[in-house]
């Protein structure tokens, strides 16, 4: 299990709860390795329907049989594909980075979908865990994933952080563009949440 770059507490990342506002309203959600649930969370109080996946679902029983969540116990990483349905308004990943999954992420968002994707990215191993480059994203790759699938970058981030500890980062929210019928086939602009 890698560590967190959340609150120890199980809070919400602030990356993720910054942005989560740009999901649209009532639009399902699909969170990916999702843990203990944290953004599961987040969403559902936000009114969101939410799938959860992971290969291990002991934190969230609590939600087990509760309306409006999915729960998918999945290896994603095991040889099969797993279905993870589409046409999801937002999908957030955090601390967490599987390659073969990547590409298939925006293909499975709406037009107008949110991606908020935040993990380790390489020099994360001058602080200790992960350390391995299999789980470390490369410099920009998270953007060349955005560019790649045609989608409209909102805020892109990636540097060492001091809190909640140490660690080396890379945060992404980007959306599967609207096209804006009055700016020349240019996507819709979407407005900035306060940091």
């Amino acid at each position: 299990m890698m560590p967190s770059v959340c609150d120890p507490r199980g809070q919400p990342s602030a990356w993720v709860a910054r942005f989560a506002p740009l999901v649209a309203r009532g639009g399902a959600v699909l969170d990916v390795a999702c843990g203990g649930g944290r953004h599961t969370r987040l969403f559902r109080g936000r009114g969101h329907p939410v799938t959860a996946v992971d290969i291990d679902l002991r934190g969230l029983a609590d939600l087990a049989d509760q309306p409006g969540v999915t729960l998918l116990q999945a290896d994603l990483e095991g040889e099969a594909p797993v279905d993870l349905g589409g046409a999801y308004a937002g999908i957030v990943v955090t601390n967490y980075l599987h390659r073969p999954l990547l590409p298939r992420l925006p293909t499975l968002l709406a037009p107008g979908g949110v991606l908020l994707y935040e993990t380790f990215a390489q020099g994360n191993q001058r602080h200790g865990r992960p350390s391995s480059p299999a789980f470390l994203l490369r410099a920009g790759e998270l953007l060349a994933l955005a560019r790649d699938a045609g989608l409209q970058v909102v805020a892109f981030e990636q540097g060492e952080i001091a809190l909640p500890r140490a660690a080396v980062v890379q945060r992404l929210a980007a959306v599967r563009p609207l096209p804006a019928p009055d700016m020349e086939g240019e996507p819709e602009p979407r407005p900035l949440p306060h940091a």
